[in-house]
C-alpha cells in the first residue's frame, strides 16, 4: 500500500524538478526575452494583428528586452494581443497564441477569452473548448502558419491539463480530443 505513495512522491519531486529547471536564469527571475510591440496593423505567422501586439522571441544572440525592429519570425514564441483586444480563431476570440515549449512538437497553444464570445456565436467546438477552462494545444503541419487554417491543423494535442494526447492509454481523454478535433474541422474558415 505504501508503494503507490512512494511512486507518487518520487514522480512529484521529478516533475517539480523539471518545471523548476525550465527557467534558464535560475532562481525566481524571468529571462529578459526579446520582444517587439507592433506599431501598426500587420501580418505575423499568417495572422493579421493590431497595433500594440507584443511579439516575444526565443533567446536571441545580442538581443534582450524591448526591440526597435521586428526580429525573424522563425524565432517567434508568442503573440500577445493588446489588453481588451482579441482575434477570431476558429470562431473563438483569443488573446494569445504561444509556440509549444517542447521544440520537438510542431504547434502552439491558443488562449481564449470566452467572456467575449456572444452566446449566439457559441458552437459545439467552442463549448467543448470552454469546458476545459484553459488553453487549446494545436499541432500543425507548417509552423509558419498559426492562423485558423484547417488544412494546416494536424490535431488537437491538448485541452488544458485535463485532456492530453500524451496519455494514449486513457480512452476518455482520447475520445474527448477526437471529438474536439472533429468539431474544430466543422468550423467555417473566414
Amino acid at each position: 500500500m505504501k508503494y503507490p505513495i512512494l511512486i507518487c512522491s518520487a514522480l512529484s519531486l521529478f516533475l517539480n524538478g523539471c518545471v523548476g529547471n525550465m527557467n534558464p536564469t535560475g532562481g525566481n527571475s524571468n529571462p529578459n526575452y526579446p520582444y517587439y510591440t507592433t506599431q501598426h496593423l500587420m501580418t505575423v505567422k499568417k495572422i493579421v494583428v493590431p497595433a500594440g501586439t507584443t511579439l516575444t522571441y526565443e533567446k536571441y544572440w545580442g538581443k534582450e528586452g524591448k526591440q526597435e525592429h521586428l526580429l525573424t519570425e522563425d524565432k517567434l514564441t508568442e503573440i500577445q494581443l493588446p489588453k481588451g483586444q482579441t482575434l477570431d480563431w476558429g470562431g473563438v476570440p483569443v488573446t494569445m497564441i504561444a509556440k509549444f515549449f517542447n521544440s520537438k512538437m510542431k504547434g502552439f497553444s491558443v488562449y481564449a477569452s470566452f467572456d467575449q464570445l456572444a452566446e449566439h456565436k457559441k458552437t459545439r467546438f467552442s463549448r467543448q473548448w470552454q469546458s476545459c477552462d484553459d488553453d487549446l494545444g494545436i499541432t500543425v503541419k507548417d509552423t509558419t502558419d498559426w492562423s485558423f487554417n484547417k488544412a494546416n491543423i494536424a490535431d488537437v494535442e491538448s485541452c488544458s491539463v485535463l485532456y492530453q494526447r500524451y496519455f494514449k492509454d486513457n480512452p476518455q481523454q482520447q475520445k474527448f480530443l477526437d471529438s474536439l478535433y472533429t468539431e474544430l474541422m466543422k468550423i467555417e474558415s473566414k
